[in-house]
């Protein structure tokens, strides 16, 4: 039997307070980079993110967002497993793995793609953007292209209780795990590989086998200054005939559901 939930429930508590603890909101406001000057918010970001005990760099709107979309997949019994592709610290799939528990979901598995080794080094000549915000100051010295290993991830995962065998973890970069890896159906996949190629690399591999009615989100599709993030989705959207209206979820996350 599965439980259901709204925001007044134990299970819509529960999960308010494990977005606000991965987030490491509880008693802070968040970074918002539609509010302040981008100098602002960077630093802000890398004193809250990167220097912080913070699990998961999602705004809270994505994380309502994911939590909307696996609410609806359950109750709508759309088939399929959950898989993020680039998970930093684990944040957003320790709350996917979070949410079928706290469901009563037994029969789905939330797969944790990245190279556990930080961003891939972009092709400076088809990417020129993507490789001067790679080899920037501010991505080598500060951000550490991203970089989360496995056993702090997997760390992470037990520290929330959700290591288990409903988890799987997909070490590699997408160019070379994802063609091979036994994901099976999917309902739900988030992706969150920031550069071009990492982004079109799991919509290759991964959208065939999104169910109807399962959602495709993108992390960063709304960034422009330092990803083709954009032109990957518009591209793949393109030449695959995919006509879902994309819905902002904020200024930089948009997602679609799949209707055939």
């Amino acid at each position: 039997m599965t439980a259901k939930w709204n925001d007044g429930n134990a299970v819509g508590l529960y999960l308010d307070l494990l977005k606000k603890s991965l987030t490491n909101t509880l008693h802070v406001a968040e970074p918002n980079g539609d509010k302040e000057s981008e100098a602002a918010f960077v630093l802000n970001f890398i004193e809250h993110y990167i220097k912080g005990p913070t699990v998961s760099m999602l705004p809270l709107a994505r994380f309502d967002n994911l939590q909307s979309c696996i609410g609806d997949v359950v109750a709508a019994n759309v088939p399929g497993n959950l898989i993020e592709t680039g998970v930093w610290r684990g944040g957003a799939t320790i709350f996917m793995r979070a949410m079928l528990k706290a469901l009563g979901v037994t029969d789905r598995i939330v797969w944790v793609a990245d190279s556990f080794e930080g961003l891939p080094e972009p092709d400076a000549d088809k990417f020129p953007v993507e490789a001067r915000t790679h080899q920037g100051v501010v991505m080598t010295k500060h951000y550490n292209h991203f970089a989360a290993d496995l056993n702090e991830v997997q760390s992470n995962f037990a520290a929330y209780g959700m290591l288990d065998d409903q988890v799987r973890f997909l070490k590699g970069w997408f160019k070379d795990t994802l063609p091979t890896a036994p994901i099976g159906t999917l309902a739900i996949m988030r992706l969150d590989g920031d550069y071009y190629e990492s982004t079109m690399d799991a919509l290759t591999n991964l959208y065939d086998k999104l169910s109807v009615g399962g959602y495709a989100i993108i992390d960063d599709y709304g960034e422009d200054s330092w990803t083709y993030c954009r032109k990957a989705v518009d591209d793949f959207r393109q030449k695959c005939g995919i006509e879902e209206p994309m819905i902002q979820v904020d200024s930089k996350c948009v997602y679609w559901q799949r209707s055939g």
